[in-house]
């Protein structure tokens, strides 16, 4: 079975030297806890949560002000409450590991050469904004939001926002206004922080007059700080209550302090991606956002005090957050503003050898397209200091697997991971004692009760069900903003199943214990009867070169049947002819089964992406379906909302031919 070809098996030293073989060591000696493998020690962690949550706790001597009463309530999911009675503060935490003997930041955009931010003026500018806030009036639970680029200012901002219990939210500034006032002016922030304006692939966008709209339609802001980062010194007379950032970090600061808050307070709002309404406005926890990263980047992701760690985002991903979280461990972060690809797709390998990268994050589009383009990081770079690659975002490919350990690393630990914004982390991915299988993510993460359910709610191993949440986790969401009875929580979670929360991914538990994602499971194909997902089909299409993207939609017919067509975006310099349509074809059938095979083929000119780069398969199909174009997507919530045209020209023109 293809799952079964083995890429990469840690050594004994790795697996010795890892943070999940101390803290078992650990388990052993205080509780006498002994687990002979990792699924052992899963086992336990599910069925007795509470306990495992309280040692992940003690284990990385969180800070309690106020001690906790009880460390997990009876109430089921949503209104599970944790470590009742209890108060912290996420940021003191992540200064507890300041250091003089490496940077806290590194920093590298298409504009500015490698840099890096030192524990102590990390330290003194978060002060010094702090301190800014404070004469502002800004208090406990005020919102601060910000319309800014992958920068070390935006850490900045962050740590400070949620020193002072303030919580934290932000969009990258390659969105639409309308985009951002939709989630923006759900939470009603008192401060917003916004650069002039950015570079992306070689070209400067001033974002000013989007600034100046921003804060206009935002009646509940009564700060706004502009980062000078496209021009020195922009003119801000037009924006009320405006004032640059260097004035507000030049305030008077004492030491940075920290506000305990209880466990439960929110820390920062993230947003589903809105693609077809506005976006939900998803608030998480200081306590359950602390827990769950220290766990994560330290057993999953294996980071170490003195590595290096990046991962590609933008403020706007909730990958951004989990990066900031790898300074919990002690790591160094990295940042990058660009785009990937620019001045050429090699160009983030570099910057891996430069520093060097210990731990790198990607998307798993950037490996595809590394693959497509040819390209061998390992022959061209030195790679020896990469521990990890870690791929998120979408399924990688099998093809995706392998191009990493033939023209990568051959010794890379390669632990693809998957989440999402729901939780600020990842339910399966990396495990430091387990062998890496081709197409397979490692393991269900420690304290995710996850299984695969069929549609009567029955557990399938080695079969493809709903991906499923048995158990309450600190990570999930505390509440959605504004609303107030846990209605929308409820509809997004929690109506198929009772009481179990229903991700909406189409997964496999395989026989290695790992885990298969195919893809969205609101996006189903059901082709004779037969569920099948839109990732199957991307991984046979993806082995063709000439195709640079591709995205297929089914859509009922109101006669019974279906119509499937498939949409090929091509490399450059390449058509879509009669022959490539049948090998197309052909690799379908062969890679997974005649259900597969698209009704038709068309070449389009490009695809319909949100601006957080996931491929938008619903809104096509709706829009084939008949619904108009601004009731099937928001078009401020995509980073190219003119490929939707020729979807609603094919709604006239070919789909009628099927109906």
């Amino acid at each position: 079975m293809p799952d079964d070809k083995k890429l990469w098996t840690p050594s004994e030293a790795f697996k010795t030297h890892s943070n999940l073989s101390k803290y078992a060591d650990w388990l052993k000696a205080k509780y006498q806890l002994s687990f002979s493998d990792y699924h052992s020690l899963w086992k336990w962690s599910v069925e007795h949560p509470a306990d495992f949550w309280e040692s992940i706790a003690a284990y990385f001597d969180v800070r309690f002000h106020m001690p906790y009463k009880e460390v997990m309530s009876s109430q089921p999911m949503p209104h599970t409450q944790w470590f009742k009675g209890a108060t912290l503060n996420y940021a003191a935490h992540i200064f507890r590991n300041k250091t003089t003997e490496r940077p806290a930041i590194c920093f590298a955009s298409e504009t500015r050469s490698l840099d890096s931010v030192s524990w102590a003026a990390l330290e003194q500018q978060t002060a010094a904004l702090q301190a800014y806030f404070r004469e502002s009036g800004i208090q406990q639970g005020d919102r601060v939001v910000a319309y800014i680029p992958n920068i070390p200012e935006a850490s900045v901002a962050l740590f400070a926002t949620i020193s002072l219990g303030a919580v934290w939210s932000s969009c990258s500034p390659d969105f639409g206004s309308g985009s951002v006032l939709d989630r923006f002016r759900q939470i009603a922030p008192k401060v917003l922080i916004a650069v002039d304006g950015y570079h992306y692939n070689g070209k400067p966008f001033d974002r000013m007059s989007v600034v100046k709209e921003i804060s206009a339609q935002l009646p509940s802001v009564e700060k706004v700080i502009i980062i000078p980062y496209l021009n020195s010194k922009p003119d801000i007379s037009a924006i009320p209550h405006s004032v640059l950032w260097t004035k507000a970090i030049a305030t008077r600061a004492g030491s940075l302090t920290f506000t305990p808050v209880d466990f439960s307070h929110p820390i920062w709002i993230l947003y589903s991606s809105g693609t077809t309404g506005i976006p939900k406005a998803i608030t998480h926890s200081h306590g359950g956002m602390l827990l769950e990263h220290l766990k994560y980047l330290a057993f999953h992701n294996d980071v170490h005090p003195g590595e290096n760690f990046f991962w590609f985002s933008t403020t706007g991903w909730m990958m951004w957050n989990f990066v900031q979280a790898s300074l919990l461990v002690g790591a160094t972060i990295v940042l990058y503003d660009g785009s990937p690809a620019y001045p050429d797709i090699s160009f983030l390998w570099k910057l891996a050898e430069e520093l060097p990268i210990h731990h790198f994050g990607t998307s798993a589009p950037f490996i595809i397209a590394c693959m497509k383009e040819g390209i061998a990081p390992g022959s061209r770079f030195n790679l020896s200091a990469l521990r990890s690659i870690g791929s998120t975002g979408a399924p990688l490919p099998p093809e995706g697997f392998d191009y990493v350990y033939e023209e990568i690393q051959p010794d890379v630990w390669l632990c693809s991971m998957s989440g999402g914004t729901d939780v600020c982390t990842a339910m399966v991915g990396g495990n430091p004692w387990a062998p890496v299988y081709e197409g397979e993510i490692q393991c269900r993460a420690l304290g995710c009760a996850m299984e695969a359910y069929d549609e009567e709610g029955n557990p399938l191993h080695d079969e493809v069900g709903e991906m499923v949440i048995t158990k309450p986790m600190p990570c999930m969401p505390v509440f959605f903003w504004n609303d107030p009875d846990f209605r929308r929580y409820h509809e997004s979670y929690f109506e198929v199943y009772p009481n179990v929360w229903r991700h909406g991914d189409w997964i496999k538990i395989t026989h290695n214990e790992g885990v298969i994602i195919y893809g969205r499971s609101d996006t189903t194909l059901k082709r004779q009867g037969v569920r099948i997902g839109t990732a199957e089909i991307y991984r046979a299409v993806d082995r063709i070169p000439e195709v640079k993207d591709s995205i297929v939609v089914d859509t009922e017919l109101p006669h019974g049947g279906d119509y499937m067509p498939l949409f090929i975006l091509m490399q450059p310099g390449h058509e879509l002819t009669e022959a490539l349509k049948t090998t197309i074809k052909k690799q379908i059938r062969t890679a997974c089964s005649p259900r597969h095979v698209p009704d038709e083929i068309f070449e389009v000119p490009d695809l319909p992406y949100t601006i957080s780069g996931k491929k938008m398969e619903a809104p096509v199909k709706r829009i084939l379906m008949g619904k108009p174009v601004e009731k099937a997507a928001n078009k401020g919530a995509m980073r190219n909302p003119e490929s939707l045209n020729y979807f609603v020209e094919f709604a006239k023109t070919e789909m009628p031919k099927h109906l």
